[in-house]
């Protein structure tokens, strides 16, 4: 994985931004540079919508106004990373933990663009364990449900979700049915949600590369 990868893909999503616009913002260290390139062009927005404290509070820095989605009706860009991306632009998302804010940002905006470098575009998306959000009181039923699922779960030991929740990151699948798998996981009492997002993948993945920045589309 490449820092310089990242930067460019981050720089090339700001001809996405919309001037006066609300803008919604990922997180993770793709998303800093994002964050932090938009903060350097000036460029003036309504405010962004946040999915996480990290992302809030580095927003704030630069100080770009935070907006509850609450306050908002429509937003017409998001702009996040992902941990895996096959060619249909379905995701695997939340190696930072942020994955339900996420997922609730990206279903409220019109266009999803995702940055990412070249080493997360995959053929079967499994490689990076899914992270599920589960209620604490539900993790060991959770957990048995993943296994009879295929997975491997193992507890994100030491760390807590911004809605107060736990993480089980699933080893060990091979994701050839991202929607009906999303679905599945989803149904299973206890889980808040799980980082699959092929329901509502991106619709633009800026590909940070060696010779510079590969755009690909949902078809």
């Amino acid at each position: 994985m490449s820092d310089a990868q990242k930067k460019a893909a981050a720089e090339a999503a700001i001809e996405y931004v919309k001037p006066g616009a609300v803008l919604g913002v990922g997180t993770g260290s793709t998303v800093n540079h994002f964050i932090d390139a938009l903060a350097a062009r000036r460029i003036e927005i309504a405010g962004a919508v946040s999915s996480s404290e990290a992302s809030t509070k580095r927003l704030r820095s630069h100080g770009i106004e935070v907006l509850d989605l609450n306050q908002v009706d429509e937003i017409p860009v998001y702009v996040d990373g992902a941990d895996e991306s096959n060619h249909l632009l379905q995701l695997i998302k939340g190696g930072g933990g942020a994955l339900t804010r996420e997922k609730i940002i990206a279903a409220a905006s019109r266009q999803y663009v995702c940055i990412a470098d070249s080493s997360k575009l995959v053929d079967v998306l499994g490689r990076f364990p899914l992270p599920v959000e589960v209620i604490p009181m539900a993790r060991s039923f959770v957990a048995r449900q993943l296994v009879a699922l295929g997975g491997r779960p193992e507890l994100r030991v030491g760390f807590t979700t911004d809605n107060g929740n736990v993480i089980l990151d699933v080893h060990g699948l091979e994701i050839a049915e991202p929607i009906r798998l999303e679905r599945e996981i989803n149904d299973i009492p206890g889980v808040v949600t799980n980082g699959l997002f092929a329901l509502r993948p991106a619709d633009v993945l800026l590909l940070g590369c060696d010779d510079g920045v590969r755009t690909l589309r949902a078809t």
